[in-house]
């Protein structure tokens, strides 16, 4: 299911390197006291850029050959699939899902399990391609074309399928859409 992603795992940073740590510290709201969890985290690239500005990340993504790499960086990495987030709920300050959602077979599930996670007071911040601009639908057409089963939504679908009561906005950049998930609490 996830050959793809072990395969292109060994080059994946340098074909696509992550290149928006400003829009990144600004959209998770950083630095912050606390644990960063960067789920469908990949190779850890935005993780290791983040680790300077929280007192802990960990990344977890269902590819081995991804989590292989970033065990290379030195961070902690966990197999696990962001429908079935094995931790207790609350465990995270800041929640992060970069370029991933639309690989996910359980779309609405994997949401509220990060919800689920997120302290009160904390923040998740899904990051994902504005498929509604041409080209990232393109992109689509391509992963289908692929055989991927990648199924990309609109930032507006993304937001509907989270818990009424979280506190929601929505930014977007050239082709680029991040919702920004507020849960309601006072964290600590």
């Amino acid at each position: 299911m996830n050959h793809h992603f072990d395969f292109i795992a060994p080059f994946y940073d340098r074909a696509i390197p992550f290149a928006r740590l400003e829009k990144m510290l600004d959209v998770l709201d950083l630095p912050c006291e606390g644990r960063l969890l960067d789920a469908g985290g990949g190779t850890g690239r935005v993780a290791l850029a983040l680790r300077p500005y929280l007192t802990e990340v960990l990344v977890a993504d269902v590819s081995g050959g991804m989590l292989a790499q970033a065990h290379t960086k030195g961070l902690p990495a966990l197999n696990a699939e962001t429908e079935h987030m094995p931790f207790v709920d609350g465990s995270f300050e800041r929640i992060l899902m970069v370029d991933a959602l639309h690989h996910v077979i359980h779309q609405a599930e994997t949401l509220h399990d990060l919800y689920r996670i997120l302290k009160p007071g904390g923040r998740l911040v899904v990051e994902e391609p504005d498929v509604r601009t041409f080209p990232v639908k393109l992109i689509a057409i391509a992963e289908k074309l692929a055989l991927m089963r990648s199924h990309f939504l609109a930032p507006d679908e993304i937001a509907a399928l989270l818990p009424k009561q979280a506190q929601i906005r929505i930014e977007t950049q050239d082709y680029n859409a991040w919702v920004i998930v507020e849960k309601p609490g006072v964290s600590g």
